[in-house]
């Protein structure tokens, strides 16, 4: 009996779920050691193969570029390792008033991971280290244009974590990703956390599965010029921005808003960096070539500007990377205001820093609403300006947006999931990682009481600093011992020992507790702590 490609697909994803919670009940009991030991083998094998899966990537998908690719797939796994590898996710991994509040970790469960065409291995490896770092399993849904690259990405992960140690099948994803499939495997009940990034369908569907869900939004990306920048720099950035990986980072700047007194500058500076500035009737065919209905048409997505503009019907010359239209306008009236990714940028020309204000916020609302935003500028009142009120949570100065948004050329967390906020339609505003991922615990003494009495009402862990290290071990090993063992008895009854006769008194030796510690220095411990 040959079942349909659907029925396959939701079977495939509730097997899928199923083994990997399996794993991820194992796992959960991992020290920090062991995780880090095989977050570290992971990133390894992932830097490793960056250029192999790089080229999987291009030929799959059709689009990008291959050696963006590559940085990418090492940003994804090198940079992003490097930022989460002292991140503490296991045990007691903060305190605060001053030892009354204890901040435990506790892992999420299975993270269900959508991953994006424009982005599938890259992506894919950055979601499976930071779910392992916080001691989940991953479950990743494919897109179907990608499906085999993404997964020989995770093949390679999953190999790295199994050789350092981690349970068989904790990091998994479909072979056969459907849109019934992939919703399966969202609702299904061994999935704790959902990690959409993706188009905006795909993350309303994660919102609307009953799971609690990260969500990304589109990301409509301005570029501001104020007066006092560096034009050169900046143009040389913006250039940069829209062309990395042919656009197709969701934080790629999408338009050039040009303040007055550069404007020539600009143009001149443009044209040297290559930009092929397109006329009127050229602007037309653009529009009605890269969309239908303010829809991004797929087969221009990631393609470089002189594809485009043969597949708009004009011609450019064979060194142009990126195609420049002037535009006035922001909405439905100007086609070319909307998110393209790819190397195409509208050219808006204002007079001041405030019009320059109220275009970006245009550009913003009009599909990017909540994402990022960058401002080339040397004057610091503007700059801080900018930062207080344009409607996006990362605000980028003097930088490339398209890197600079994910953590490579700032300080950012290194992420390939960037969170829009409320506003975008998210619950979350920041670079998503392994923080995100993971419960925390709060263990709180009482600091205002109602009743009188003596008792602990804090852990002093700088004072008992050894003894904590010792306690927290001895915890440890015997919680991993213990782990998913059932009762010996389903009732346990206590009766005091009756003595008939009184007995001789016998000479007691000092008991020895784990390693070298005796009883009475262990009742010393307590009676310090009380």
């Amino acid at each position: 009996m040959i079942l349909d490609k659907d029925l396959l697909s939701i079977q495939e994803a509730r097997n899928l779920a199923a083994n990997t919670k399996e794993a991820q009940l194992e796992f959960q009991h991992f020290n920090q050691q062991q995780v880090d030991k095989i977050i570290k083998s992971m990133a390894e094998a992932g830097y490793e193969a960056s250029e192999k899966l790089a080229k999987m990537a291009c030929d799959e998908s059709g689009f990008g570029v291959y050696r963006d690719k590559i940085i990418k797939n090492q940003f994804s796994t090198k940079d992003v390792f490097k930022s989460i590898k002292n991140l503490k996710t296991v045990g007691i991994i903060a305190e605060e008033a001053d030892g009354k509040v204890l901040k435990i970790a506790v892992p999420m469960g299975v993270v269900c991971a959508l991953v994006p065409s424009t982005n599938p291995t890259s992506t894919a490896m950055f979601k499976a280290l930071i779910s392992l770092k916080s001691r989940n399993g991953i479950v990743a849904s494919p897109h179907p244009r990608t499906a085999k690259c993404t997964a020989e990405a995770l093949k390679i992960l999953s190999e790295a974590a199994e050789n350092a140690g981690a349970p068989k099948g904790l990091v998994q994803c479909m072979k056969e990703p459907t849109i019934e499939g992939t919703n399966a495997l969202m609702q299904d009940k061994n999935i704790a956390v959902i990690l959409a990034t993706g188009s905006n369908p795909m993350v309303k569907a994660a919102y609307s599965s009953g799971k609690p869900a990260y969500g990304v939004g589109s990301g409509n990306v301005p570029a501001f010029i104020e007066r006092s920048a560096n034009y050169q720099k900046a143009v040389a950035d913006i250039v940069y921005g829209t062309t990395f990986d042919n656009g197709t980072l969701c934080s790629s700047e999408q338009s050039m808003i040009v303040d007055l007194p550069l404007k020539e500058k600009v143009i001149e500076e443009a044209k040297l960096q290559c930009c092929y500035f397109v006329n009127a009737e050229e602007k037309e065919k653009l529009a009605r070539a890269i969309q239908n209905d303010f829809r991004i048409n797929p087969d221009i997505v990631g393609k470089p500007a002189t594809f485009i503009a043969d597949y708009a019907g004009f011609s450019v010359p064979e060194n142009t990377k990126v195609l420049v239209a002037n535009c006035f306008d922001v909405g439905r009236s100007e086609p070319l205001s909307i998110e393209k990714l790819s190397p195409i940028l509208s050219f808006y020309v204002v007079d001041g820093w405030l019009e320059g204000c109220h275009r970006c916020i245009d550009l913003l609302k009009f599909g990017g609403i909540g994402h990022t935003m960058v401002i080339h500028s040397n004057d610091e009142p503007i700059i801080m300006k900018f930062a207080l009120e344009k409607p996006a949570f990362r605000i980028l100065v003097n930088t490339v947006a398209s890197v600079g948004a994910v953590g490579y050329t700032t300080s950012l967390d290194p992420s390939m999931t960037l969170g829009p906020g409320t506003w975008g339609g998210s619950i979350i505003s920041d670079n998503v990682t392994a923080k995100h991922l993971m419960n925390v615990k709060s263990l709180a003494f009482e600091t205002n009481p109602v009743n009188k009495g003596k008792s602990v009402d804090k852990f002093e862990t700088q004072k008992y600093k050894g003894v904590k290290d010792w306690f927290m071990k001895e915890i440890e090993e015997r919680l991993k011992e213990r782990a998913g063992n059932p009762p010996l008895k389903d009732i346990y009854t206590y009766q005091e020992k009756v003595t008939t006769a009184v007995q001789p008194e016998v000479e007691r030796k000092p008991i020895t507790f784990g390693s070298g510690i005796t009883e009475e220095e262990i009742q010393k411990i307590i009676k310090e702590f009380s």
